[in-house]
């Protein structure tokens, strides 16, 4: 009975996971076995009654009263009105006579969308959602082969994860007390060079498939400078603007990352007013969705905090450490690389979210302890390059079956001809782009570190 005691954080997770398998609600889940656990733990006599009394404390102090997550509605609510109001609709149609004398333009087209919609929204299913409904049927109507076109469509879609102003990353720069700007500025590099990459595979397959990746007809679009010069200051330019505002305002230290989702918020309504969209009918869809989106986050968020608060409690942080080394994994690169394997795997079962609040708290304070220079510069940058490694890898969650989200937002959209085994067949190419760009990453720091030592968050 000691010995189960003593080991009581091991039993934990296990449940949680067994529980999360069965596909009861995560939020639920989480809280749920936190508390159960904390009555076992005073069962054992390893968890004071006490203790207890530190729960409701900590979910306001972290999450209610946060400051910083203030940053998330915003940027949820951001997204969702320039997925509503119609911008997003037409600067793909931009897009696409920008680049129809590339190979593979049109896919082309659609991961610069996912990019440009990565820096303005950071929500996926959003952004799967609305690509998917502009852009496949166009992409199917051209002749692109179904495989090329969802794996696009999903790549680009997931973009926002990574890229900022995401919501990811304040919720990891909370978890980890990591100033949000310098989790923004480390990870735009990272997020185009992924973008970069999955543009280069496109025009590569494009040149040696041209039958599955044919070019835009050339009387299509535009057909004069002056048709291409309003089109631009209509339907490109003003996004665009609006990613310098959100993103300038963060960088150039003019202002938080809270008040630069407020700035954001405010720069959509324009667009939605500029495009004629903006009416009562909208901001209705737009609060309805934002408000059933934030829930779900915040919700999370609450169990998971009760999680991790229980888990430390009954000695999980030892118990890893123990772990790791019985198994021999004692070295800070072999707990570096244990860590990234076992997110990619945990990518195929678990949302980004359940992730990194449940590994984070977990991981994080054994790494802290390792010296990694000198392959990084200076030690105590390796936080920030961690939780971006983090981030890179957790992009793969979205995109991995069996329970990649961003596979099941696309279903629920595609037309009756493409079936899950297209999808499955499509997000391979794109997720083995995903880990050379994660190994990139791990192989020259310098990536994720280069930027916010230009802007100095490090100093």
């Amino acid at each position: 009975m000691e010995w189960v005691g003593d080991h009581l954080a091991l039993f934990m997770f296990a449940v949680l996971t067994v529980i999360m398998f069965v596909g009861y609600p995560v939020a639920f889940v989480l809280g749920g076995v936190a508390l159960g656990f904390a009555v076992l733990g005073m069962f054992f006599d390893v968890f004071r009654p006490a203790q207890l009394g530190s729960l409701i404390p900590r979910i306001w102090g972290q999450a209610v009263q946060n400051q910083v997550l203030i940053a998330v509605p915003m940027f949820v609510f951001m997204g969702t009105i320039l997925e509503k109001s119609g911008v997003a609709d037409e600067l793909l149609k931009a897009l696409q006579v920008l680049t129809r004398k590339i190979p593979g333009g049109l896919a082309m087209s659609v991961t610069v969308m996912g990019t440009i919609m990565a820096a303005t929204t950071g929500i996926v299913g959003a952004s799967v959602i609305m690509l998917t409904l502009i852009a496949l049927p166009t992409m199917l109507e051209r002749g692109y082969s179904k495989e090329l076109s969802v794996g696009t469509i999903a790549s680009a879609g997931t973009l926002g994860i990574l890229i900022p102003p995401s919501i990811m990353l304040v919720i990891m720069g909370d978890i980890m007390t990591i100033s949000v700007g310098t989790l923004f500025t480390a990870a735009i590099l990272p997020g185009l060079l992924l973008a970069a990459v999955y543009l280069v595979y496109i025009g590569f397959f494009a040149a040696l498939n041209p039958k599955k990746a044919p070019p835009l007809a050339a009387d299509q679009g535009p057909q004069s400078g002056a048709e291409l010069l309003r089109m631009l200051l209509r339907s490109f330019l003003p996004p665009a603007f609006l990613i310098f505002v959100v993103l300038g305002s963060i960088f150039g230290g003019l202002a938080t990352p809270t008040e630069a989702g407020g700035t954001g918020c405010a720069g959509a309504l324009l667009l939605a007013w500029w495009n004629k969209r903006l009416n009562m009918k909208m901001l209705r869809e737009v609060i309805e969705s934002s408000a059933l989106t934030n829930g779900l986050v915040f919700f999370i968020i609450f169990g998971a905090t009760l999680f991790s608060y229980v888990f430390r409690a009954l000695g999980g942080d030892d118990l890893v450490a123990e772990l790791l080394k019985a198994v021999g994994i004692d070295t800070g690169w072999e707990i570096l690389i244990f860590v990234m394997v076992l997110v990619f795997i945990m990518g195929f079962f678990f949302d980004f979210l359940e992730i990194c609040l449940v590994v984070l708290p977990i991981f994080a304070p054994l790494l802290k302890l390792v010296d990694f220079t000198p392959h990084i510069a200076e030690n105590k940058d390796f936080m920030i390059w961690f939780v971006i490694l983090m981030a890179v890898n957790l992009q793969s969650a979205f995109l991995t079956p069996p329970f990649g989200f961003a596979l099941f937002y696309m279903k629920a959209t595609v037309p009756p001809e493409v079936t899950m085994a297209h999808i499955y067949r499509g997000i391979v190419p794109f997720v083995i782009l995903q880990v050379v760009t994660l190994i990139m990453c791990i192989y020259w720091p310098e990536i994720i570190l280069v930027l916010p030592r230009y802007f100095g968050f490090l100093s």
